[in-house]
């Protein structure tokens, strides 16, 4: 089976300072392999990244957050790290950029710690959803069911545990962003049917 092409198509990334390198690294390469345009979002010029433990390299930052849209990109992609998505569910403009994206049933991928920043959204509830284990607790408490599976998809969201999920979680992001729009995104949760 050959790999979908994102030709055509602008993802975003979103990060703070401290973000796990190999989870924005692997999957912004893997993109930018099927085709796609790849913009690194912050608030910063520069977003210094996390690696196992300790600083490591920096990466420049495309678009300021507070100057770009949803409507400016086709996907948006949520790297983890402990430090980067604690520091950006603290922040309006990141979980407005996110809830954009979500409201509009874009895909929308978040790996490790990064599904913190979705669960600040308060859209998640009813979805399936994996992470690293220890946001178990509080995506449940959010009203998603949580999962133990290297990648879980509901309807265009993405989500996997850890870097070691990376191989499955960057072929799944590459499927479900060539997709495009999710309309259902906002259905009913299958306990909210009668």
């Amino acid at each position: 089976m050959t790999t979908p092409s994102l030709t055509g198509k602008k993802i975003a990334i979103i990060t703070e300072n401290g973000f796990e390198e190999i989870e924005l690294t692997s999957p912004k390469k893997a993109l930018e392999e099927a085709g796609a345009t790849v913009h690194i979002i912050s608030t910063h010029q520069t977003v210094k990244a996390w690696d196992a433990d300790h600083w490591s390299i920096e990466l420049p930052v495309d678009a300021d957050i507070t100057q770009v849209s949803s409507d400016d990109y086709d996907a948006l992609l949520i790297p983890g790290g402990v430090i980067n998505p604690d520091k950006m569910r603290m922040q309006k403009p990141f979980i407005s950029f996110t809830q954009e994206f979500l409201e509009a049933g874009k895909p929308v991928a978040a790996i490790c710690h990064g599904p913190q920043l979705l669960i600040e959204t308060g859209l998640i509830k009813g979805k399936e959803m994996t992470s690293y284990p220890s946001l178990k607790t509080d995506i449940t408490n959010a009203g998603a069911y949580w999962l133990d599976k290297e990648v879980v998809t509901d309807n265009g969201l993405i989500t996997s545990r850890s870097p070691e999920d990376l191989p499955a979680f960057n072929k799944k992001i590459i499927e479900e962003f060539a997709e495009g729009i999710h309309l259902t995104r906002n259905s009913l949760a299958p306990s909210d049917v009668n």
